[in-house]
Protein backbone atom coordinates (compact mmCIF):
# COMPACT_ATOMS: atom_id res chain seq x y z
CA UNK A 1 0.00 0.00 0.00
CA UNK A 2 1.28 3.44 -0.93
CA UNK A 3 2.04 5.21 2.34
CA UNK A 4 2.93 8.76 3.34
CA UNK A 5 5.36 9.15 6.22
CA UNK A 6 5.51 12.63 7.76
CA UNK A 7 8.29 13.06 10.28
CA UNK A 8 8.94 16.24 12.29
CA UNK A 9 12.18 16.23 14.27
CA UNK A 10 12.54 17.65 17.73
CA UNK A 11 14.75 20.75 17.34
CA UNK A 12 17.11 19.95 20.20
CA UNK A 13 17.48 16.29 19.18
CA UNK A 14 17.90 17.34 15.53
CA UNK A 15 20.65 19.80 16.44
CA UNK A 16 22.48 17.08 18.37
CA UNK A 17 22.01 14.59 15.50
CA UNK A 18 23.58 17.08 13.09
CA UNK A 19 26.53 17.69 15.42
CA UNK A 20 27.24 14.01 16.03
CA UNK A 21 26.54 12.87 12.45
CA UNK A 22 23.47 10.76 13.29
CA UNK A 23 20.98 12.68 11.13
CA UNK A 24 22.35 11.62 7.74
CA UNK A 25 22.88 8.10 9.06
CA UNK A 26 19.27 7.75 10.23
CA UNK A 27 17.88 9.21 7.00
CA UNK A 28 20.07 6.96 4.86
CA UNK A 29 19.04 3.87 6.85
CA UNK A 30 15.33 4.63 6.59
CA UNK A 31 15.56 5.43 2.88
CA UNK A 32 17.41 2.15 2.26
CA UNK A 33 14.63 0.28 4.08
CA UNK A 34 11.65 1.90 2.37
CA UNK A 35 13.03 2.79 -1.09
CA UNK A 36 10.70 5.81 -1.34
CA UNK A 37 9.18 6.79 -4.65
CA UNK A 38 9.53 10.37 -3.39
CA UNK A 39 11.28 12.02 -0.44
CA UNK A 40 11.18 15.68 0.52
CA UNK A 41 12.86 17.63 3.31
CA UNK A 42 11.56 21.00 4.49
CA UNK A 43 10.81 23.11 7.53
CA UNK A 44 7.23 22.42 8.64
CA UNK A 45 5.40 23.63 11.73
CA UNK A 46 8.57 25.33 12.90
CA UNK A 47 10.87 22.32 12.69
CA UNK A 48 12.91 20.08 10.42
CA UNK A 49 10.66 17.65 8.61
CA UNK A 50 10.72 14.97 5.98
CA UNK A 51 7.98 13.44 3.90
CA UNK A 52 8.41 10.09 2.18
CA UNK A 53 6.03 8.18 -0.05
CA UNK A 54 6.75 4.47 -0.14
CA UNK A 55 5.10 1.06 -0.50
CA UNK A 56 4.34 -0.58 2.85
CA UNK A 57 3.46 -4.21 2.34
CA UNK A 58 2.51 -4.95 5.95
CA UNK A 59 1.88 -2.91 9.08
CA UNK A 60 4.56 -4.95 10.87
CA UNK A 61 7.08 -2.87 8.92
CA UNK A 62 6.29 0.21 11.03
CA UNK A 63 8.54 -0.52 14.04
CA UNK A 64 11.73 -1.14 12.04
CA UNK A 65 11.06 1.89 9.84
CA UNK A 66 10.03 4.34 12.55
CA UNK A 67 11.95 3.42 15.68
CA UNK A 68 15.16 5.33 14.89
CA UNK A 69 13.13 8.47 14.20
CA UNK A 70 11.54 8.12 17.64
CA UNK A 71 14.60 7.01 19.59
CA UNK A 72 17.35 9.13 18.07
CA UNK A 73 15.52 12.18 16.75
CA UNK A 74 12.58 12.41 19.17
CA UNK A 75 10.40 12.81 16.11
CA UNK A 76 6.65 13.21 15.76
CA UNK A 77 5.43 10.70 13.19
CA UNK A 78 2.28 10.65 11.09
CA UNK A 79 1.80 7.74 8.73
CA UNK A 80 -1.19 7.15 6.48
CA UNK A 81 -2.25 5.42 3.28
CA UNK A 82 -2.34 7.67 0.22
CA UNK A 83 -3.18 7.40 -3.47
CA UNK A 84 -1.70 8.78 -6.62
CA UNK A 85 -3.95 9.84 -9.48
CA UNK A 86 -3.98 6.39 -11.08
CA UNK A 87 -4.97 4.79 -7.75
CA UNK A 88 -7.80 7.31 -7.39
CA UNK A 89 -9.06 6.59 -10.91
CA UNK A 90 -9.03 2.84 -10.21
CA UNK A 91 -10.93 3.35 -6.94
CA UNK A 92 -13.50 5.66 -8.48
CA UNK A 93 -14.14 3.25 -11.34
CA UNK A 94 -14.84 0.50 -8.79
CA UNK A 95 -17.52 2.70 -7.17
CA UNK A 96 -19.32 3.02 -10.49
CA UNK A 97 -19.53 -0.77 -10.82
CA UNK A 98 -21.04 -1.41 -7.39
Amino acid sequence: MRTLLQCRLDTRAGNEAIKNGKLPEVLREVMEKVHPEAAYFAPMDGGRSCLMVFDMEDSSQMPPILERFFAELEAEIHIQPVMNYEDLQKGLSAIGRS
